[in-house]
């Protein structure tokens, strides 16, 4: 019987993210809408190995900040579904902006693997990504892929396998926003350890940051 793994796809719109579902799923995919709204949803079903995924196509989006529909799906789908894996899907030509995406599933503490994709973009360009030293900076799997020539695919399906069966060797990746601003993160952080309920549903660190931007679905979740 197949190991049953829920993957998430996320990124910025064009950045390549359908030809990687297409490449995972084939013509096993499914298209309905997201519950309530109409905003398509895309998942489909990927056999490898000892493995059956359900992959689910989040909406391209640039944050996490649920200031849109899309941006509030992702970030709902991630919370509250809490997926094995989530593919962070990022334009290697334009790593600056993506990054930004990134950023944010690190402080979600998600199992994360990151798939710079467009690599040959990148390189036409003169880009050199040391894909190791991002690794290492990162402490997120990091792999290259050309999706619109399936190249890297199998890879990816490594890692995804990989991080699954060893998700203790992943390590944690604080971003760090200045002295004045760790200050107030900290004093939320410390509130927050305090409060059991909150402590069980959400990174503390994720929440705290949340609040400092002053997140008004975050807010309203935790109006009591």
């Amino acid at each position: 019987m197949k190991k049953k793994l829920t993957v998430a796809l996320a990124g910025n719109p064009n950045c390549g993210k359908s030809c990687i579902f297409n490449n995972l799923t084939g013509s096993r995919q499914h298209v309905g809408n997201w519950p309530g709204v109409t905003v398509e949803k895309h998942e489909g079903i990927c056999k490898y190995r000892d493995y059956k995924m359900l992959v689910v196509d989040l909406p391209g989006t640039y944050s996490l900040t649920a200031y849109s529909i899309d941006e509030s799906i992702a970030r709902n789908f991630v919370m509250r579904k809490k997926p094995d894996v989530v593919v962070n899907v990022v334009d290697a030509s334009n790593l600056e902006r993506n990054f930004y995406l990134t950023t944010q599933f690190l402080e979600m503490e998600v199992p994360l693997i990151l798939c710079l994709n467009m690599i040959d973009l990148a390189e036409s360009r003169g880009y050199k990504i040391d894909i190791k030293q991002l690794s290492g900076f990162l402490g997120v799997p990091v792999i290259p892929t050309i999706g619109h020539r399936n190249q890297g695919t199998d890879k990816l399906l490594k890692a995804i396998v990989s991080l699954t069966d060893h998700k203790s060797t992943t390590r944690k990746t604080t971003i760090k926003y200045g002295k004045e601003v760790e200050e107030e993160i900290a004093k939320l952080e410390a509130l927050i350890e305090n409060d059991e309920q909150l402590h069980q549903s959400y990174p503390c660190r994720w929440l705290a940051v949340k609040l400092l931007e002053g997140d008004e679905e975050i807010m309203k979740k935790l109006e009591r």
